[in-house]
């Protein structure tokens, strides 16, 4: 799909009233979809820290200047709520997105008009490791030289800890979607980043009434439910959250690690500390437009990064 056909409303500050209103639009909305853990619409649209000696795909072979970029993974990469209410905002994704307010990953590498051309966006909201084989089959009929991976927050967002993906079972959805993709596309270099700290979005979101009360409608319910509790149960989940997490990041590094045309983020992503400004204004929990573009500063850094 080409990156003008699926796009969101202009970001836009509210305040006082308005605010207000929007906040009983988002819980009106979210009760309606029935929101649960980072999960809600779905969408297909076009659109670090560390060293590289530590860096997977360091080697004579990655090209720092690739000529197309296709993005996969979920909410983040589709921009979910940095513009509009519960909606998808594809064009400021950190990924493959044409604001100038971002400067995407694939704006910086291709220019604005090279983006327009060969970018796109096959990240879906709601989408779990398992879901990521099938976006890969489909970012590899455009037959990109790079594709971006975030994935695996909603493995972790789930409506209790039991219910969060056993890590082998991530690992191995994880090893399938990298062979599918070897197997369509050998020679394309991957650019994995790692699942924000999730514990942090919660620490950072539940000094914003507004936002906790969108979080009781089942926004991630295993790390922001009963957000102000701070007793020993609520904090045993919430570390349980953190670690699986942890043990995800871990998995998408020693994965990657395998594939010489491979290379993550050294876990730039998961140790940035977003920040309210860089939360959506309307579920404090996603980036917001300014979230988007430090995770787009991270992706270029390491993808241009020089081998060592």
């Amino acid at each position: 799909m080409s990156r003008g056909t699926d796009q969101g409303t202009r970001y836009g500050r509210r305040r006082g009233p308005r605010r207000v209103r929007a906040a009983l639009a988002v819980l009106t909305a979210a009760t309606v979809l029935g929101v649960a853990g980072c999960d809600a619409a779905g969408g297909d649209s076009p659109g670090p820290s560390g060293s590289a000696s530590k860096r997977s795909g360091s080697g004579p072979s990655w090209d720092t200047g690739p000529a197309s970029v296709a993005a996969v993974g979920d909410s983040i990469t589709r921009g979910f709520d940095a513009c509009t209410v519960l909606s998808d905002c594809p064009e400021v994704s950190w990924a493959t997105g044409s604001s100038a307010e971002v400067d995407s990953l694939a704006v910086r590498l291709l220019g604005k008009d090279g983006a327009a051309e060969r970018s796109w966006n096959y990240a879906v909201t709601g989408a779990r490791m398992a879901d990521l084989t099938a976006q890969v089959t489909r970012a590899a009929e455009r037959k990109p030289e790079l594709v971006a991976v975030m994935a695996g927050a909603n493995d972790a967002c789930r409506a209790t800890t039991s219910q969060m993906t056993p890590v082998a079972d991530f690992r191995t959805q994880f090893e399938e979607a990298m062979t599918t993709l070897r197997e369509r596309l050998p020679r394309a270099q991957v650019y994995v980043s790692s699942i924000p700290d999730l514990k942090r979005l919660w620490s950072q979101g539940r000094t914003n009434a507004l936002g906790k009360q969108v979080w009781k409608l089942g926004l991630c319910p295993s790390m922001l439910g009963d957000a102000d509790s701070l007793d020993a149960a609520a904090t045993l989940r919430r570390n349980t959250v953190r670690d699986r997490v942890e043990d995800y990041n871990a998995v998408l590094r020693e994965v990657c690690a395998k594939d010489r045309r491979c290379r993550t983020d050294d876990g730039a992503v998961h140790a940035y500390r977003f920040g309210t400004g860089q939360l959506s204004h309307w579920d404090w929990f996603h980036p917001s437009v300014d979230g988007q573009a430090r995770l787009a500063e991270i992706a270029y850094r390491a993808v241009t990064a020089k081998s060592s």
